[in-house]
């Protein structure tokens, strides 16, 4: 039983620590396109706060969810006085996230890396 409690610490501490490392700016271009797109993230447990920015336009986001090395969030854009939903899901793997979104049926791709 206390082997099984140690286990349990361990990977709540684990946890913890992974959060931490998506914390920052991230900077990548949409597969197929020449835009440019920039994340700041902040992990406060599982839950996923931050900015979308493209063309110079932040967007905050505050409905995004940690679980493990995914990431998930959704951005809603102002598009002409028409509000666009973008939902994204990302996988973590060490300084870089392969991020894939949906933008009103068109999927995309999206290679992040972080800004040191």
């Amino acid at each position: 039983m206390k082997y099984f409690s140690f286990v349990v610490v361990l990977l709540l501490l684990a946890g913890s620590a992974f959060s931490a490392d998506i914390d920052g700016k991230w900077s990548g271009t949409i597969t197929g396109m020449d835009m440019k797109v920039e994340f700041i993230f902040k992990a406060d447990g599982n839950t996923l706060t931050g900015t979308h920015i493209v063309n110079g336009q932040e967007t905050a986001f505050k409905d995004g969810k940690i679980d493990g090395n995914n990431i998930s969030f959704t951005v809603k854009l102002d598009m002409g006085g028409q509000e666009t939903k973008i939902d994204h899901k990302g996988v973590i793997s060490g300084d870089q996230i392969k991020m894939t979104y949906d933008m009103m049926g068109q999927p995309g791709e999206i290679i992040l890396k972080k800004v040191k």
